[in-house]
């Protein structure tokens, strides 16, 4: 797992499994090469370096099943890196006191975590016993500049044997509209990814609209691919609705505050194939509620009463912790998760 190229990272990233300390020196000298290509800056780099090495010695002395994300990160102009790192056990207990230096329940690794979260512009993390730990970084140009607090936050990985995904995600704000999007093309490997990539570079030159009228012109503007499934919604705090509209096998739930999970309607379908009927619907949506959408390579069976404390982690972590226990390893597989944040 990782890139074929160790030169070339997309903005949906890439994956590396860490079993080992060669593996974990890879991934660390990959994050260290696309710090340079950002113009992160020497310090900057240097602070990386550090996080990619805590991130991938914890996995390597400390996990089962570790693997980790490297991405570009963009906001307004700026760019930086990411690394998710997801693991599926031990777990810590009380994830903010392994933070603290000289807390360590199993060798060195709250001493790791205190590296990590000096070092970083944004941090964030999740861990349960036994399920395991989800820690996302992201390191900019200005150690505590070039973000905001993110509203959003998706990730998609190949089916193992690919080296792209079929799946994708997106998000926008148009005209005071905050718009996501999540495809699934048909297939695996690359036709399936040129399909998803055209329907996200649709997405993000589509005129303003409701999320029907985005799907409309995103099936008209897939017709020269082999077609996908996709669902686009519009979270509108103020209004306290979340508009929807989806075609095909995308599944979409809203969380609300009280945990409950109530799911959301697609419509049969193949964006840019078979002349779909396009539709909307609405939902309540207020303000501590919580949007998942993911693809069928995720199974549609988990519950969030199975994650104590995941609701008030930021929408990264939520859908990295929801990718790595219910994406199957038959398919690509993408969770995006929003919030109702303004």
């Amino acid at each position: 797992m990782g890139p074929m190229n160790d030169d070339v990272v997309s903005d949906r990233g890439v994956w590396y499994r860490v079993e080992s300390g060669s593996a974990a020196s890879t991934a660390r000298r990959a994050a260290e090469r696309l710090g340079a290509q950002l113009a992160l800056g020497d310090a900057r780099i240097a602070d990386l370096s550090i996080v990619a090495a805590e991130l991938t010695s914890n996995l390597v002395k400390h996990a089962d099943d570790g693997v980790l994300l490297l991405r570009p990160v963009r906001h307004d102009g700026n760019a930086g890196v990411e690394l998710v790192a997801l693991d599926s056990g031990p777990g810590m207990a009380d994830l903010t006191a392994s933070i603290e230096d000289g807390h360590s329940t199993v060798g060195t690794l709250g001493i790791g975590l205190g590296a990590i979260v000096r070092q970083a512009s944004w941090f964030d993390g999740y861990s349960r016993p036994p399920r395991g730990t989800v820690l996302a970084v992201q390191v900019w140009p200005k150690a505590d500049g070039g973000h905001e607090r993110p509203w959003v936050g998706a990730l998609s990985r190949p089916i193992p044997g690919e080296s792209v995904s079929g799946d994708g995600y997106a998000w926008r704000i148009v005209e005071g509209r905050r718009q996501v999007l999540v495809c699934d093309g048909l297939g695996h490997g690359p036709l399936a990814s040129a399909a998803t990539d055209a329907a996200l570079d649709a997405f993000r030159k589509a005129p303003a609209g409701a999320p029907s009228a985005v799907v409309a012109h995103l099936h008209r503007s897939m017709s020269h691919t082999r077609g996908a499934a996709l669902a686009v919604a519009e979270p509108d705090p103020s209004a306290g609705v979340l508009r929807y509209s989806g075609l095909g096998n995308i599944a979409a739930a809203v969380i609300g505050g009280d945990g409950k999970r109530r799911g959301l309607v697609s419509l049969p379908g193949i964006a840019g194939h078979q002349r779909p009927s396009v539709r909307e619907y609405d939902y309540p949506f207020d303000a501590d509620a919580l949007l998942v959408m993911h693809s069928d390579g995720v199974v549609d069976r988990w519950q969030f009463a199975d994650y104590p404390g995941l609701a008030d982690r930021s929408p990264l972590v939520v859908a990295a912790a929801l990718l790595r226990d219910a994406g199957t390893r038959r398919d690509d597989a993408c969770v995006l998760a929003a919030r109702a944040w303004s």
